[in-house]
């Protein structure tokens, strides 16, 4: 008896650092000739706010693309709630078009939610990568566990994770350990030399260079604030200092952090904001900067791959697994500048050179399409609880 295999494969993808996430696996499913696969593009990618991303998109020329426009505006809960009302109506209306036979989606944002909640409704099962992580500090935290328990197969970045799954009853024989996509794209993408990067974004490297990304706290804005404002209180005091900071998510806070990083670049010297640096050119950042300051899930999963420290700020990845690259650090100015300081020292330099990432697992992708690509899909709609042995 032959294996029904998934033929329409259609995958969603809602801002710049998730794409790069999944790129390398969109590029492998495009490129099969068995399976058609149907890109939809939304949230901040459509946004020129945000840097308009969905231009990165394009020039990797997938064949079948759609944008749905979920009308992104100012970051407020009442206008993510209209957004995700949206997107809900769009997504099924999308789903019913091309009837994929399966849905692959990443993270934990609320734009992946709401097209998982569609597919749920329209009998489409779903592959859910990078489930069972902890983020404490944010409303994701919710969505991404509901994420999982829509889902019917889970790619997790760790065993930590994969166990993690189990104990929310899903069944093991669809939870696969594979590893980060992100710390997979490292390793495949070919980085800019350090002069190509300095010309790619129009400025030149100094004595020391310093990378800041910083998201809002969804579950407590208050602090989310009072934590930014301390750490650009910490970077006023440094000297001979290259500082870029990233654009921050489209999340209720967000207007907040992109506000006062205008105001620092207007009165700090050698500041600068990147609305969308691109996968190579972030992770050539990542290479050449000396390390990442903020609250972003990639200080906590790729910059560990470049033997870099990353001084993590707040609760926002509270819950995650730890490399001992991290330095955790309240929003305190002072304690930002002793973590800045200890980062520099060579006792951290020596944890950082003989540091391994634990979230490298091979290559991601291929093991992601190989596990798609041996599923029956006629079998994974149906879900049961999966009961654990007390």
């Amino acid at each position: 008896m032959k294996t029904s295999k998934f033929r329409k494969i259609c995958i969603v993808t809602g801002n710049r650092a998730e794409y790069g996430l999944l790129r390398n696996l969109i590029i492998k499913i495009d490129k099969t000739n068995s399976i058609k696969l149907n890109l939809i593009v939304t949230g901040a990618h459509l946004s020129k706010k945000y840097g308009n991303s969905y231009q990165e998109i394009k020039r990797d020329r997938i064949k079948n693309n759609i944008k749905i426009d979920i009308k992104l505006k100012q970051d407020n809960t009442k206008n993510i709630i209209y957004s995700m009302s949206q997107g809900l109506i769009k997504f099924s209306s999308a789903f019913k078009k091309i009837k994929p036979d399966l849905l692959v989606v990443l993270g934990d944002r609320y734009e992946i939610m709401i097209a998982s909640i569609s597919a749920a409704m329209n009998r489409i099962p779903i592959a859910h990568i990078h489930g069972g992580e902890s983020t404490e500090g944010l409303i994701d935290e919710l969505l991404r566990h509901s994420i999982t328990k829509l889902s019917q197969i889970h790619f997790t970045s760790c065993d930590f994770y994969k166990k993690r799954i189990v104990q929310m009853g899903e069944n093991p024989k669809n939870i696969f350990n594979v590893g980060s996509p992100g710390v997979e794209a490292i390793k495949k993408i070919k980085l800019f030399t350090k002069s190509e990067l300095e010309r790619s974004m129009n400025v030149k490297l100094m004595k020391k260079n310093i990378i800041i990304s910083y998201h809002p706290e969804t579950l407590d804005l208050k602090s989310s604030k009072k934590n930014f404002t301390e750490i650009l209180k910490a970077l006023e005091s440094l000297k001979e200092t290259l500082i870029i900071f990233t654009m921050p998510n489209s999340d209720e806070g967000s207007e907040f952090i992109f506000t006062h990083i205008k105001k620092f670049l207007k009165r700090k010297k050698n500041s600068y904001l990147i609305k969308s640096l691109g996968q190579r050119r972030f992770f050539s950042c990542l290479k050449y900067f000396d390390f990442i300051i903020g609250n972003s899930s990639s200080g906590i999963i790729e910059m560990p791959s470049f033997n870099k420290a990353t001084i993590n700020i707040g609760p926002r990845q509270n819950g995650r697994v730890r490399n001992k690259t991290i330095i955790d650090v309240d929003g305190n100015s002072k304690k930002i500048m002793r973590a800045i300081n200890l980062a520099y020292s060579d006792k951290f330099k020596k944890i950082l050179k003989n540091s391994k990432n634990i979230f490298d697992n091979g290559n991601t992708s291929d093991k992601i399409f190989k596990k798609i690509r041996s599923i029956n899909s006629k079998k994974i709609l149906i879900k049961k609880f999966y009961d654990l042995k007390f």
